[in-house]
């Protein structure tokens, strides 16, 4: 079952969460026909600066990203963002869409390398920088592994390159996923008891950021429309997400990575590894990494403090290639 949302490629627009004036929004086909959503935005001051190709976490939707999206234009960046396959207002691809679920990691590689052909090279001004969280954080670092010549520079922020606390390393978890897959357990959701769906209740002590504000801001987009909401992974989902992980954690894949690179991990990091960012960060020749102290997973969500941080640290690292 193959679902898009009913909205169309619209985007919400909502008192707490206004949507940054001028932008074009639409879908676009994958190479395997996949119709994901996408929107851009030219830059709104001074001299151009590129474009920013913004990629997001697992089950979020390109509305999270208003605010740090008109931070981008506000430095001279167009912005260009998608949802993608099976989240936000992209085609879902089975019959429950509240699941999060991916056949293989490599299908990202296939939304982001067509959104790199069909929208950013023939319609988004030049150079391009990719900015990724978490998910799209992997799929970013797989993706300049693969094709040095896509952007120019990559920017990160708290990348899934390992998880904690898991009972088996990412390759034997994969390989688990994959054997549970193989018995038709792969549309199965895989969540704990305790897990709640996000509310003001559940602001205190959660894993993604420290500021309410924002918190509830992207709640409230949920509630303007519920058909963006992703909740639980599926069992394929762990199986491709954990054997990619396992793939970034290779000995050699450090060595593979021959674009610039910047890490940004949160010191209070409860979904991904920081620890696994700091020792992919040591390891890599063209690459580095940053640790943000005081600040959950959700960087860009974050605190005003903890964002300046980051927003520091991005301008210092495109500065180094002007410079």
């Amino acid at each position: 079952m193959n679902t898009v949302d009913p909205n169309g490629p619209s985007l919400v627009n909502i008192a707490s969460n206004p949507l940054p004036e001028g932008a074009r929004v639409g879908y676009f086909k994958t190479s395997d026909n996949v119709q994901l959503r996408y929107a851009f935005w030219p830059k709104s001051e001074g001299k151009h600066r590129g474009t920013i190709c913004l990629v997001q976490g697992r089950c979020e939707f390109i509305e999270k990203y208003f605010e740090t999206i008109a931070d981008f234009r506000k430095r001279g960046f167009s912005v260009a963002t998608f949802d993608w396959r099976g989240q936000g207002g992209s085609e879902r691809l089975i019959g429950n869409r509240s699941l999060g679920y991916v056949d293989k990691f490599e299908d990202y590689w296939t939304d982001l390398k067509s959104f790199h052909g069909h929208i950013l090279l023939p319609e988004c001004p030049p150079p391009y920088y990719l900015v990724g969280h978490s998910m799209g954080g992997l799929v970013s670092l797989l993706a300049g592994a693969r094709d040095r010549l896509l952007f120019d520079r990559i920017f990160l922020s708290a990348p899934m390159v390992a998880l904690d606390r898991q009972p088996l390393s990412m390759a034997g978890m994969g390989r688990l996923a994959e054997v549970l897959s193989f018995f038709g357990l792969g549309q199965m959701p895989v969540g704990r008891k305790t897990d709640k769906q996000a509310s003001e209740a559940s602001f205190p002590n959660n894993p993604l950021t420290g500021d309410m504000i924002r918190y509830l801001r992207m709640i409230d987009v949920i509630k303007a429309r519920p058909e963006l909401e992703v909740g639980a992974p599926t069992v394929r989902w762990v199986a491709a997400a954990m054997a990619a992980m396992a793939a970034a954690g290779s000995d050699g894949f450090p060595g593979s990575l021959r674009i610039p690179v910047l890490m940004l991990a949160a010191a209070r990091d409860q979904v991904v590894s920081t620890n696994g960012i700091e020792q992919l960060g040591l390891r890599m020749r063209t690459g580095r990494h940053l640790v943000i102290a005081g600040a959950r997973h959700e960087l860009f969500m974050e605190s005003d403090a903890i964002r300046g941080q980051v927003f520091a640290a991005f301008d210092a690292f495109i500065t180094e290639q002007s410079g």
